[in-house]
């Protein structure tokens, strides 16, 4: 019985989609670009902070909602589990084994990032043109969108001044937050594996293994 209970909750994962999807890019990343990206790691999870007016001209409510602002931090993940106002063992179960809802989390950062965020870990990636458009589609991909086309607002983010929204795809134990970063790194034409990019160190591990072999190539990498 129980092997039977394992063969199919295993079926039922793999069989499950892996969306959002990684958006099409023909360049390989070459750590080059005049457009300066973030890749956060919190501890247990990872986000991408990106341009506000780039993504707020693929999706003219993120303008309407936060304004003016230089950079907004993106997050994906499980819609029970990040919403909450306390995490709970049945709550970590759920999201790990059963496919559930997901939500992206938006943050508006209107300073260095580094002060907004002076305890989590930084690592910077500077984009092409063709690069952030393929950045920026992956990230708009990542919002469930309503018979308008319109993304779907839910409650007030987690801190500062944020705001969650309904995500696209489902949260389980193959297809996590640190996966959907790895997603997004491989959008961008990074040499990355999402398949078992299931923790935030894994991701973190391959980019500064990655950005390393780009210095010892090309001497230190700069937006420009």
């Amino acid at each position: 019985m129980r092997i039977t209970f394992v063969l199919i909750l295993i079926s039922g994962l793999f069989g499950c989609s892996f969306k959002p999807v990684v958006a099409g890019n023909s360049e390989p990343f070459s750590g080059v670009g005049a457009h300066e990206i973030y890749v956060v790691s919190h501890g247990w999870h990872t986000g991408l902070v990106a341009p506000a007016k780039a993504m707020q001209a693929r999706i003219p409510a993120l303008q309407g909602r936060f304004g003016d602002v230089g950079y907004l931090e993106f997050g994906w993940g499980d819609k029970g589990f990040y919403q909450a106002d306390e995490i709970t063992l049945g709550l970590t179960v759920r999201a790990m084994l059963w496919p559930t809802e997901s939500v992206m989390h938006v943050v508006a950062v209107s300073q260095s990032l580094r002060d907004y965020f002076p305890d989590s870990e930084v690592v910077t990636l500077c984009l092409t043109d063709d690069a952030l458009l393929s950045l920026t589609q992956f990230l708009a991909s990542s919002f469930k969108r309503n018979e308008s086309d319109d993304v779907m607002p839910l409650q007030s983010g987690m801190y500062g001044d944020s705001q969650f929204y309904q995500g696209e795809g489902d949260y389980y134990l193959m297809n996590t937050c640190n996966k959907w970063t790895a997603q997004g790194l491989r959008s961008v034409g990074m040499n990355i594996s999402p398949s078992f990019k299931l923790t935030a160190d894994s991701v973190m591990d391959h980019l500064k293994k990655e950005m390393s072999l780009l210095r010892l190539a090309d001497g230190m990498v700069a937006c420009r």
